[in-house]
């Protein structure tokens, strides 16, 4: 039981057990239908472009991969879980600027300096080792990459899926993490994603 004391971790929902089987394959539909405004977010925040390459942590049905392809940039869509890369595949068959790769935050699919941004939109709360994961994105960040995480804003205390999301405290302890992982320009901004009030913490590989 958490208190003032002893705050959340980032990951705090760090022991889910995936979404896999009919479960992630219904997930994966309903997350197309309810996740494009994250993507067209994260996007604008990032400025992403023709000249990027971009890995998206934590894919799910793909609408961040291909909001980027949209916009010229090359895209990689990593999940751990191969119902929800099945149905990003589904419906993303003709982009080629796309590919899909089973991963994890803490084992990226992608070589060292590759990546010009990674995304990691309302998925951190699910990571098994955040420190492990943050080492990962510093490896694939090419010098000047950026990282941006988005978190659904989380009241204090919520339960249920309310609590699947970030308060500002834990969007803080996040920036401070990245900090300390060696990523400069860190910057915690309340944004909207949508209808949905979100955290944004971005930082940049120097």
């Amino acid at each position: 039981m958490s208190d003032e004391s002893t705050p959340l971790p980032v990951n705090h929902h760090g022991d889910h057990p995936g979404f896999s089987g009919l479960t992630g394959s219904l997930c994966a539909w309903i997350f197309l239908l309810t996740g494009r405004d994250s993507g067209k977010l994260a996007a604008d925040l990032t400025r992403v472009g023709p000249a990027d390459r971009v890995v998206d942590i934590g894919c799910g049905a793909g609408n961040a991969v291909r909001e980027a392809a949209r916009r010229g940039a090359r895209a990689t869509g990593v999940d751990p879980s191969s119902s929800m890369l099945r149905v990003a595949r589904a419906v993303t068959r003709r982009r080629t600027a796309v590919t899909w790769s089973q991963g994890t935050a803490e084992a990226l699919p992608a070589p060292d300096g590759t990546a010009s941004v990674v995304w990691a939109l309302a998925t951190v709360h699910h990571w098994r080792d955040v420190d492990a994961a943050l080492v990962e994105i510093h490896r694939v960040l090419a010098p000047g990459g950026r990282l941006l995480a988005v978190e659904k804003q989380s009241e204090p205390g919520a339960t249920g899926f309310a609590s699947h999301g970030w308060t500002g405290e834990q969007a803080e302890t996040f920036a401070a993490l990245c900090r300390s992982t060696g990523l400069i320009d860190v910057h915690v901004r309340g944004d909207r994603a949508g209808r949905r009030e979100v955290w944004a913490v971005s930082a940049a590989k120097p």
